[in-house]
């Protein structure tokens, strides 16, 4: 449908002045054009006129999603200065203008050349203009105009997920809110009801609810179950146009799960239970698990086991397993058939986490009867204790009897029983048993000093039957018998000066000795010093105790001298108070030394001397060790450096004899015979034969054999080219991969010898004046030599 509008909407007047040219545009909205005349006056006097313009078109709306075979009809544009006659040619731009929008530039009928969606965009901004086709003069201003897109209801609600997930607990009350879902509509809102959407219910009832408006899914039943159903699937529709028929709609689903509350008590599938355990069962072993069904879930179905009565409360127990909420029943107390074959006990299973809101529906615990059978077994021999400790004196006598043990057999039958020792724990085979009666004694005497206590084993074994064996440990404790006497705790030595002033040394403390002993009485040790009988007064020293179990040596007179007597010997009486008393001898060394001022010792004897210097017995031994030492040393360098000489000069393997020992001698020529005498080289008889190499062994292999000798006016180059097939030929030459070189530089030169060696035998009026001829080399020589006779004075 079209609607053909006819309303003036612009005016344009444009305004010229001589200088500048200003152009003015009012646009109004009202039914009537409105128009400014302005007069001007140019500088040639003319008088311009006013002049009337405007636009005139249609208003210009345009319905979103045309589905016509034509074109459709946006609107007409249309000028007051178009007469009809086709002068005028309209131009449209902006938004679409050309694609989208397309204008007869003739009529100003505008078109839409495609189908719009207001979603897209929902209007568009153009400008028209219209020229003058002979004179391309514009004669309308450009316009702007609006086609703004009417909306349709052409996109249905959609929700924002296409699936939800809630959940609610169970046992909830009606109208317990859930989840809210949200749907939204791409269309206009402002425009009729395509945007207006309701909510409802389509899959879910009459379990939820959903609001029409808010979206919010409600609970419609009262106390839900979960145990009965859990999940629950629930359908929303959201229509537009308000509900209405012909308005169009989206779904979703909302999955909804009822959470677990503790509304149910645990229950027992059974009433009674029954567990059979041997009486040998060590304490603690599980003997059975029962468990009680809790129809919740999580902390809500966790439950507690335990004992509510029965005669067997004392003799087992019951444990709750969390992982798998049994109760799990253990023993206790050890087992005894013969005393009592059959227990009964009442469990009580109940909820740890009990909800206040249902505790009307009665307690929640449960209990049941757990009924346990003894049975007999062969059971090993039982001891009366379960270990025994034996006290034994030191100095009991072997094969004494020093203790019993006892075991008996549990069982009805009562057999008889063996005991035996584990020599594992006796390998010194100390102890033995009676295997009858279990009696203990002695097979080796005892000794609290070197082992005060003894742990052994004992085996008690039913003869019937060798398996059934039970083991005890024994403890032997030695007991102490004074039966060492006391002694020294250590060497002692000391020393009185014998050039002590008078008074200085009478009735002077100069030692304090200890005693030890290895006894251990009950009331500690007391030990007493006395002389010896055979000295009761030594003139010379006094022994006085302490009564603390130590003793002083006191001198009894001033003056002691080297001379008469260098060393003391003190014999000491030592006893203890214990039955029966030990007793024993011990020696004090007393030195006389002489000592300062201040008493302190200077020299004894060869010893002392060494003492008074600072240094002890093992130092003087460690000192003597070291200079033995270094006689060693220097014993061991010295045939080490024997040995050197007869080693090769050269014991490289890298030296192959190509070595060169360069000696700095040069000769005067071959005229030069008191350099080098070469007769040696004529003769080879003057040869020492002993002589053997110095780089090399003197064990040689191969006999050095003899040269013939030669006369002695032989030629030199002669005696040289012999000499080179003599060693060339002979293979016992050492060294062997050596090169002897005879280099035979010729004759004698023909130039004289340039030596000063033999100058005062030459004419001293010799000229010289030749070496200026021989170039730089010789200019000083020549300027030495070649010079007037003033210049060599």
């Amino acid at each position: 449908m079209r609607t053909y509008h006819c309303l003036p909407l612009f005016i344009w007047t444009y305004m010229f002045h001589t200088i500048d040219a200003i152009p003015f545009q009012e646009k109004a909205n009202s039914d009537l054009p409105s128009e400014r005349i302005v007069g001007l006056t140019q500088d040639d006097g003319k008088t311009l006129h006013r002049t009337k313009r405007g636009w005139m078109w249609n208003q210009f709306f345009l319905l979103e999603e045309y589905t016509g075979t034509d074109t459709q009809y946006v609107g007409k544009l249309h000028t007051d200065q178009d007469k009809g006659d086709g002068n005028l040619k309209y131009i449209l731009t902006g938004d679409g203008a050309g694609s989208l929008f397309v204008i007869d530039e003739n009529t100003g009928d505008i078109h839409a050349a495609k189908k719009l969606d207001r979603e897209e965009k929902s209007l568009y901004v153009l400008r028209a203009k219209a020229i003058d086709r002979k004179t391309g003069r514009q004669v309308e201003p450009e316009s702007e105009f609006i086609i703004k897109i009417h909306d349709i209801n052409d996109n249905e609600p959609k929700f924002t997920k296409d699936l939800y997930t809630a959940s609610v607990p169970e046992m909830s009350g009606v109208g317990t809110s859930v989840i809210q879902v949200t749907a939204t509509d791409a269309d206009d809102a402002n425009y009729g009801n395509s945007a207006k959407v309701v909510y409802s219910i389509l899959q879910g009832q009459p379990y939820f609810s959903v609001d029409p408006e808010s979206g919010i899914i409600k609970t419609a039943l009262p106390d839900m179950s979960r145990e009965n159903r859990e999940q629950y699937q629930v359908v929303i529709q959201a229509k537009d146009m308000g509900g209405q028929m012909g308005g169009l709609s989206g779904t979703t689903t909302v999955n909804i799960t009822l959470t677990d509350v503790n509304n149910n008590p645990p229950r027992f599938p059974q009433s009674t239970y029954q567990f059979y355990s041997p009486e040998s069962v060590p304490l603690g072993t599980h003997l059975g698990r029962i468990k009680a069904n809790d129809p919740d879930v999580g902390e809500n179905a966790e439950m507690e086991y335990s004992i509510a009565e029965g005669d067997g409360a004392d003799m087992f127990d019951v444990i709750t397993d969390k992982d798998t909420q049994e109760g799990i029943i253990t023993v206790k107390q050890n087992l005894d058939y013969e005393n009592k074959m059959l227990y009964t006990l009442k469990v009580d299973a109940s909820n740890t986490h009990p909800d206040p809101r249902f505790l009307y529906l009665g307690p929640f615990k449960d209990t049941a009867v757990v009924k346990i059978s003894v049975e007999d077994t062969d059971e090993p021999p039982v001891f009366s204790k379960i270990f025994y400790l034996i006290e034994v004196d030191e100095d009991v006598k072997e094969g004494s009897i020093i203790g019993q043990v006892t075991a008996y057999d549990p069982d009805a039958m009562n057999n008889l029983i063996k005991y035996s020792v584990d020599r594992h724990s006796d390998m010194d085979r100390i102890f033995s048993i009676h295997s009858e009666n279990g009696s203990i004694f002695t097979l080796k005497p005892l000794d609290r000093e070197s082992t005060p206590w003894h742990n052994i084993t004992i085996t008690a074994t039913e003869i019937n039957n060798s398996k059934q064996s039970s083991r005890i440990p024994v403890f032997i404790r030695i007991l102490d018998i004074n039966d060492h006497a006391p002694e020294l705790a250590m060497y002692y030595e000391t020393f009185v000066c014998e050039n002590a002033k008078p008074g200085q040394h009478y009735n002077t403390c100069i030692v304090t000795v200890s005693v030890m002993d290895k006894d251990d009485p009950p009331r500690g040790h007391k030990f007493f010093f006395e002389p010896v009988p055979e000295f009761p007064l030594n003139p010379n020293f006094t022994i006085v105790d302490n009564k603390d179990n130590t003793a002083g040596i006191m001198t009894r007179k001033d003056g002691y001298s080297r001379n008469k007597m260098s060393t003391y010997l003190l014999p000491i009486l030592i006893f203890d108070n214990d039955y029966p008393i030990q007793s024993s001898t011990g020696t004090l060394t007393i030195r006389v030394c002489a000592c300062d001022n201040q008493g302190n010792m200077q020299s004894c004897n060869a010893e002392a001397l060494v003492l008074s210097a600072g240094l002890s017995t093992g130092a003087l031994i460690a000192i003597l060790l070291c200079v033995v030492i270094l006689l060693v040393l220097v014993v061991l360098f010295a045939a080490l450096k024997r040995q050197r000489k007869k080693e090769p000069l050269i014991i490289s393997k890298d030296d192959v004899r190509d070595n060169i020992v360069t000696y700095n001698d040069e000769g005067g020529g071959e005229e030069d015979t008191q350099a080098f005498d070469i007769g040696t080289l004529r003769n080879p008889e003057a040869r020492e034969d002993s002589k053997f190499r110095r780089d090399v062994m003197p064990e040689t292999i191969f006999q050095i054999r003899r040269t013939v000798p030669l006369w002695e006016n032989i030629d030199v180059q002669d005696f040289i080219h012999r000499r080179l097939k003599e060693n060339d030929s002979d293979p016992s030459a050492p060294p062997y991969d050596s090169l002897a070189t005879y280099a035979y530089e010729g004759n004698d030169s023909i130039a004289d010898s340039l030596s000063s060696l033999e100058s005062p035998t030459v004419d001293c009026n010799q000229d010289y004046g030749y070496l200026s001829d021989w170039g730089p080399r010789f200019k000083k020589l020549a300027d030495m030599y070649g010079g007037d006779d003033s210049d060599r004075d």
